[in-house]
């Protein structure tokens, strides 16, 4: 049986003072990394902040669209939707 995966609109404030999950910004999760937009220092920072929110390793969070924009898309395996969404509840600042 594959594992589960499901996809996340995401909105990266990069540069800021701390990293951290900021809440919801529509669809889409707003996540503040401390890491500059250069070089992938960001998106790296992003999966790592995310992987950590959720509770899984790193390589379960990869972002699959929007490498260099402000606005992702990534993808999360070994969890379904519904269960992304109950874990990010209580990482949200």
């Amino acid at each position: 049986m594959a594992e589960p995966k499901c996809q996340l609109a995401i909105k990266v404030v990069p540069g800021a003072s701390r990293d951290g999950v900021a809440g919801w910004l529509g669809d889409a999760l707003k996540i503040r990394v401390a890491a500059p937009p250069e070089r992938g220092k960001a998106n790296a920072a992003v999966e790592r902040v995310l992987a950590e929110a959720l509770g899984l390793s790193r390589e379960a969070v990869r972002i699959v669209a929007g490498a260099t924009s402000a606005r992702k898309t990534v993808e999360v395996t070994g969890i379904s939707e519904s269960e992304l969404r109950q874990r990010l509840g209580g990482a949200i600042e």
